[in-house]
Parts: C-alpha cells; sequence; structure tokens
C-alpha cells in the first residue's frame, strides 16, 4: 500500500504539487490523472525516492520514504517516464543487471527472469539487444526490470504511451494480472477508455493539489456525467483536461 500524506513540492515560485494526499490500496488499480502540468509526475517522482517533497510524508507497506528510502525502493516497482535502457545489452541482460543490483541471488534471477520474459512474451527479443527495440518493446523490457525483484507496490507511468494496439491490448492485461495477484498499483495516464477500463479508484490533480478521488462510478455520478472523460473535464473545471 501506498499513502500519501499533505505532499508539497515548490520549484522556486512554482507550486507544482501544493498538498497532495491520496492512498493506492493492495489489489487495486488507482490512476492518478490531471492535464499537463498538473503536477503528477513530480509527484510520482516524489513517490519513488527521485525527488525529496519539501513538505509531507510518503509511506510505501507503511515504511516513511524520508526515512528509509533504500527499504522503500525495494517494496517498489517503477516504469518512470524515462524508460532508461541500456542500449548495448539485451533485453536479458537488462532484467539481469538490475536484479543484481537489488541483491538477487544468481539461481532467483534466473527463475525471475524466465518468469518475466514469458508473462510479457517477449521470448522473441530477450536475447536482442535494445537498441533498435520498438517503443512497446522497449516498454516490456522496463517493466520486466522493475518488477524483477518482485515487488509488491507497482508505480507506472503512462505504460502504454506509444503502443500500437496490440501492445496496449497486453500491457492492459498484465496490469489486471498485478491486480489479481494482490499488488498495489498507481498508473498514470491520460487515456480516458484505459483508465475506465482498468482503474477501482481514480485520483484526479489540478494545480498541484486533488480535486478528486473516488471510484469511476463515483466520479461520474458525483459530476452528472455518463461518459468519463466528460467527469474528468467537469471536475478540473476546464477543456484543458483533454490534452492532459
Amino acid at each position: 500500500m501506498i499513502e500519501v500524506r499533505d505532499l508539497h513540492k515548490h520549484f522556486a515560485e512554482v507550486k507544482a504539487v501544493d498538498g497532495v494526499s491520496f492512498t493506492a490500496r493492495d489489489g487495486e488499480i488507482t490512476g492518478l490523472l490531471g492535464p499537463n502540468g498538473a503536477g503528477k509526475t513530480t509527484t510520482l517522482r516524489m513517490l519513488y525516492t527521485l525527488m525529496q517533497p519539501d513538505q509531507g510524508q510518503v509511506l510505501v507497506d507503511g515504511i516513511d520514504v524520508a526515512k528509509d528510502a533504500l527499504a522503500v525502493r525495494r517494496k517498489l516497482g517503477v516504469l518512470p517516464d524515462a524508460r532508461g535502457l541500456y542500449k548495448r545489452l539485451t533485453a536479458r541482460e537488462n532484467i539481469d543487471y538490475f536484479a543484481r543490483l537489488q541483491g538477487m541471488d544468481e539461481s532467483l534471477i534466473r527463475l525471475r527472469c524466465k518468469q518475466l520474459i514469458t508473462a510479457l512474451d517477449m521470448a522473441d527479443i530477450a536475447d536482442r539487444r535494445t537498441e533498435g527495440y520498438s517503443q512497446g518493446q522497449r516498454v516490456k523490457t522496463a517493466i520486466a526490470r522493475a518488477l524483477v525483484h518482485d515487488p509488491r507496490n507497482v508505480i507506472l507511468d503512462e505504460p502504454t504511451n506509444g503502443l500500437d494496439v496490440m501492445a496496449t491490448r497486453s500491457m492492459r492485461r498484465f496490469m489486471r494480472q498485478l491486480k489479481e495477484e494482490g499488488r498495489c498499483v498507481l498508473f498514470s495516464s491520460h487515456i480516458m477508455q484505459e483508465v475506465a477500463a482498468l482503474c477501482d479508484r481514480i485520483v484526479v490533480i489540478a494545480h498541484g493539489r486533488v480535486v478528486a478521488d473516488a471510484t469511476p462510478d463515483a466520479l461520474r455520478a458525483q459530476t452528472g456525467e455518463t461518459n468519463l472523460e466528460d467527469a474528468f473535464v467537469k471536475i478540473i473545471g476546464s477543456e484543458e483536461g483533454l490534452a492532459a
């Protein structure tokens, strides 16, 4: 479980995150939505320890990020906005390298590599250098690398961005599998169809603040809209939401 309490982050005079609070629970998919510049990516970066908040608290399975960032990293699997693969390594070597950084032993590394390559349908690319991979192949490799240590909490920043239809469907199936395994899944997306299909709960951020936190059905009921995209636009109070 990921708990966010009164999170703040300033850049000079800009309030990027201004008191964000929400909870992403185990066995659920929580969507983080908002227009461009709303503070979504900054919030996610503070959750996975890339940035330090100016104020507030992040707890991952009860561990305070500010007090034990290393322990939190072991609890998290993260697909950041920048995928960051090592281009001269194969997919398998990328996964293996991150497993070693987590201190995993050889037999477990081999097992987890095999499991993830199978689960993500990567057998045909596993031993090719990642340089020249398609966007979908890069995302699959980055996710496998993020999950090699079997974390219970998974943060995905726009996981289907740039994917074709078949790769997107595959990614959605994989996210549902993570949920069925009882993991906490937190992801950001700007695709309303995806959010409606996947999310148990939606947190909407605008101007660095949480402006809604509810189930998709509750958000539609609150706004009087039958379409989630229309509900989202009404919640943030501007057509700018369509560009998020």
